[in-house]
């Protein structure tokens, strides 16, 4: 199976108002705790007269870094449930501020619960939910007559051409699923009798 993970497709930001208080999702793909904490920090500063920017953040392929705060609204009632609404997506590298607005109506403790909740799921569905697969970039040099079975090789079972260049020879960029790259190594070459060059360089996310 690819090694994969859901994340936001970029940054958003939507509003909700909720008795006369708003309620704003800022939304910022991340990739580092210093990255989330200089998008809040910019975040604080653009809503500096506003009274909560409560947030919560996942960072790590397996959401080693999790942070979250209520920023002065009842304990409970901000962060935890911004962040269950990330775990419920199953998403990461992502950092989620919602601003509040003070509209003069207390909420109450469910109230606030559901007005930070649905501030967050409308400013994930803003940014949009993408999963990102692990590939390795190889290189793969074959003689024309061999282009067509090769590449035919490579799209059935399933990795991505980036780029195809055309000189003496045919050169080929794919990425490569990873944990992959023996197993095309190895087709690649039965294809082309044992006359491909084949070359493996880094593993990426896309």
């Amino acid at each position: 199976m690819a090694e994969s993970y859901k994340t936001v497709g970029g940054t958003a930001k939507t509003e909700i108002v909720v008795k006369k208080s708003r309620f704003i999702a800022s939304v910022f793909p991340v990739v580092s705790q210093d990255e989330a904490l200089a998008r809040l920090e910019e975040t604080r500063k653009k809503y500096y007269d506003a009274r909560h920017n409560c947030y919560a953040w996942q960072i790590g392929k397996k959401c080693e870094l999790i942070k979250y705060s209520d920023d002065g609204e009842p304990q409970g009632t901000a962060g935890i449930p911004i962040l269950d609404i990330l775990k419920g997506e199953g998403i990461t590298d992502v950092l989620v501020v919602v601003t509040r607005y003070f509209g003069g109506v207390l909420l109450g403790t469910g109230g606030l619960v559901r007005a930070y909740s649905q501030a967050a799921k409308e400013g994930l569905s803003s940014a949009g939910i993408v999963e990102r697969t692990k590939y390795t970039a190889m290189e793969i040099t074959v003689d024309y007559f061999q282009h067509g079975k090769v590449q035919y090789l490579l799209l059935k079972e399933g990795h991505k051409i980036t780029d195809t260049v055309f000189s003496d020879k045919v050169k080929i960029t794919v990425a490569c699923i990873f944990g992959n790259e023996d197993a095309l190594s190895a087709a690649v070459s039965e294809s082309a009798g044992g006359r491909a060059v084949i070359k493996t360089g880094e593993s990426f996310y896309m």
